[in-house]
Parts: structure tokens; sequence; C-alpha cells
């Protein structure tokens, strides 16, 4: 990573976090001088070790608050919590809503859905990318916690490949639960088919 892009520690305050039935510890911590000078935060959660267990989840207001069913956010978020608290790890939660494109286009790409369009192609329809994020903060938020050689939560090989480019070694990407519902498998087949996400649904090869 280049001086230009090196991040600080700003501030870090003790926060217990209480998430549908898990409890645990957690401190908060903010930076100054990300790139995109967005406030992206990280928890860290347990005892990082030398190579804590990861998860860079992008910010879902209707699903990591509302608990919406269209997507698998929520307990994707949950099962972070839990996952790395055991382990011992940081939980970056970058504010990227809707891969990038922001709260009100996604809803807006949410109807296009409705037509029959999956996820990737309604964004398309929008004129804006199918996937806007860049992971780059979270690469320098790592580096500014001491951390350079990751295990990553992650079914997205596409943050594994960003991380990776941006300094951070990447030791094992680490699968996530599969949360299908009704609602959401439509959204889960587009990740698969469209941008290779690790998730083994019916009729789908991992």
């Amino acid at each position: 990573m280049s001086a230009d892009n090196v991040a600080g520690i700003r501030t870090r305050v003790r926060i217990p976090l209480r998430l549908d039935g898990i409890e645990v510890e957690s401190e908060a911590v903010t930076f100054h001088g990300l790139v995109d000078g967005a406030e992206h935060l990280a928890f860290a959660l347990g005892a990082p070790g030398d190579v804590p267990l990861v998860r860079v989840h992008s910010e879902c207001l209707t699903g990591d608050v509302f608990g919406s069913a269209r997507c698998d956010c929520g307990p994707q978020l949950r099962e972070a919590v839990a996952r790395i608290s055991a382990e011992g790890g940081y939980l970056l939660y970058l504010r990227q809503e809707g891969r990038g494109i922001g709260l009100y286009n996604k809803l807006d790409a949410y109807a296009l859905q409705d037509e029959g369009l999956d996820t990737y192609a309604a964004n398309t329809a929008l004129g804006l990318p199918e996937d806007a994020r860049d992971y780059t903060v979270a690469a320098q938020m790592l580096t500014a916690l001491g951390v350079a050689r990751v295990d990553l939560l992650s079914n997205n090989p596409d943050k594994a490949a960003q991380l990776s480019s941006a300094g951070i070694a990447v030791r094992e990407r680490v699968p996530t639960g599969v949360f299908a519902t009704e609602s959401n498998v439509h959204y889960l087949r587009a990740k698969v088919e469209r941008s290779g996400h690790s998730l083994v649904l019916p009729g789908l090869a991992s």
C-alpha cells in the first residue's frame, strides 16, 4: 500500500453488541485518512491473533436493521459476529449500501427485480455498475489495525482478490453459511451465476 493510502486510527470505544440473542463485547474503531472519506467502522471481537478471522460486510439497511428477507445480509452479519467473537478477529462494516450504489438506487433496483431482472441486470438497467464496491478502505483499515494477513469470512472471490491486490494476504477464504429463503433464492442464484460466489444452492454447483 502506498504512502498516499495510509490511514490511521481515530478512536476506540467499547460497545456491547446485542443481535437476535447474540450478546458479545466489542471494541469499535474509527479511522482518519480513508480514501473515500466515508465513516467506515471496524469492530474488534474476541481476541484477534496474528491471522485474525475477518468479515468485510457492506452496509445493508434493509437487511441488517429491518430484517429484509430479500437478501442474506442480516443473517450473514449475525453469523459473522458470533463466529469472529469465538475465534477472534474483526468485523469491518463498510458504508457501501446496495453494493455501492446507495439506498435509493438499491430500492429502485428492487422494483426492476420485481419485473423479472436479476440483481445485476437491474443495476445495469439503471445505468449503474453491477457492483461498485472498492475494498481499498478495508485494506487501509486492516493495515491501521496492524493486520497484514487474514482468514476472510466470505463467499465472494472479489473481496479476496481486491484485498490481496491492496497488500493484505488472504491465507484462507472461509465460507459463510447459506441463508436461502423463498424470497432471496433468485438473488443468491444470481450471485453464483454472475459473480462466482461460493454458494451451493439446489440445482447449482459451488
